[in-house]
């Protein structure tokens, strides 16, 4: 009984996040959300904050479990940046997307939240990674490329085009096809000769880094 009321908590919390924003969520909407008493918030979780840092991790492990078997798939960046702008829309219409901004959001005036937000974007950096790690490897800019910084990027890149797009969709939806052009280009070059790919190797080997 203790774990389901756990989980009815974890569930309230991010309901309620979506459908009633940061500013709104209390102990008593939480409670209400998911159908308890409102002192079970503070039995379960000790605060508000801690139940809230709880679930932004339950959440996200839920949603990267949900995507794992397609990242495992993916080939190319190209791919990669083609399924970004999927699991966008499929986030989206989910109410997600809409999460991610409160937490954001809240992380600027809950300093615990900060650290929860932020462990929750690292379970997806982590994955990005393994995938970049694979579909670089045998690339031109394979052993130029910093996976981990770059995974990063990419996570910040998806999570700024998700908040922008409440202000500017068409802006986003031209910054996600930016991207995807990006893909492209690593493609054309994967698509080189070995004698092409040895002078991009030579160029870039010989270009000034930070």
């Amino acid at each position: 009984m203790s774990a389901a009321t756990k989980e009815k908590l974890l569930k309230g919390a991010l309901r309620t996040l979506t459908e009633q924003g940061i500013a709104k969520t209390s102990a008593r909407t939480i409670a209400a959300s998911a159908g308890v008493n409102q002192a079970l918030v503070f039995y379960h979780f000790g605060s508000v904050d801690e139940l809230l840092a709880a679930a932004c991790r339950y959440g996200t492990e839920q949603r990267v479990a949900r995507y794992r078997d397609r990242l495992d798939g993916i080939r190319s960046l190209g791919e990669l940046l083609a399924f970004g702008r999927e699991m966008h829309a499929e986030e989206k219409a989910a109410g997600h997307v809409a999460v991610l901004g409160q937490l954001l959001a809240g992380a600027q005036t809950h300093p615990r939240l900060a650290p929860a937000t932020a462990a929750g974007l690292d379970l997806w950096i982590v994955e990005i990674e393994r995938v970049l790690e694979r579909v670089l490897a045998s690339t031109p800019l394979g052993e130029f490329t910093d996976p981990a910084g770059l995974a990063r990027a990419v996570s910040a890149s998806f999570v700024g085009i998700e908040l922008y797009e409440g202000v500017d969709p068409e802006g986003a939806s031209a910054a996600l096809g930016a991207l995807e052009r990006l893909g492209a280009l690593v493609a054309a070059l994967d698509d080189l000769g070995p004698v092409a790919q040895r002078a991009v190797r030579h160029a870039l080997r010989r270009a000034p880094r930070a």
